[in-house]
Order: C-alpha cells, then structure tokens, then sequence
C-alpha cells in the first residue's frame, strides 16, 4: 500500500502529550506503523559518553503512532491525504482543497 505520509512532510499531532504541534517527519517505520518528528514527544535518554560524543542525559524524539499525525495542507490545516491518478502517475492529494502535495 502507498505511504500516506512520507520523510520530509510538514504535520500536526492530533493526540498525545504534543496535540496541536507542528513539525517536519524524520523518518518512517512503515511496518511499526510509527513516525518520528523533529523535536516532538521527547524523552530523555540516558547515554554513556564515547570517544567522539559526550555522555549524559540527551534529549531524543521518539517514535509516534501514524494514525495521531495528520499532513498539513497549503493553507496549513490538517487534512486526510487521498490517491488519485494523473495521466499514469499515482499522485497524493489533500483532501480538504483538492490540491496534488508535492508533485
């Protein structure tokens, strides 16, 4: 099945601790079902240091369910995405204004 939501696309958290948040997708685990946020639902990490990095308590985003992120469109609200075909290319679109997310 295509990937509603993909790397590099601009959110909105609809539930948790971070509800109304705003950020860009770092990464997706597609068979987890979970996505990780820049700067979003962070947990404190306790790490050893190392030769090239400093130990400590670090700051680190952690993964968050699919199904609580929403895509935001171009007028910057949350919105369902859709597949439709164009010509004989399979494009996302949002639902709300109609308009193709990143052609």
């Amino acid at each position: 099945m295509a990937a509603k939501l993909r790397k590099g696309d601009k959110v909105v958290v609809l539930a948790g601790k971070d509800k109304g948040k705003q950020g860009t997708i770092a990464s997706v685990d597609p068979k987890a079902g979970k996505a990780v946020v820049d700067g979003l639902n962070m947990a404190v990490r306790h790490t050893r240091q190392s030769q090239t990095a400093q130990g400590g308590r670090l700051p680190k985003a952690m993964p968050i369910q699919l199904s609580n992120l929403a895509i935001l469109d171009a007028n910057g609200k949350a919105t369902r995405v859709g597949f439709r075909m164009e010509g004989d290319k399979k494009v996302r679109y949002a639902k709300t204004t109609g308009d193709v997310i990143d052609a």
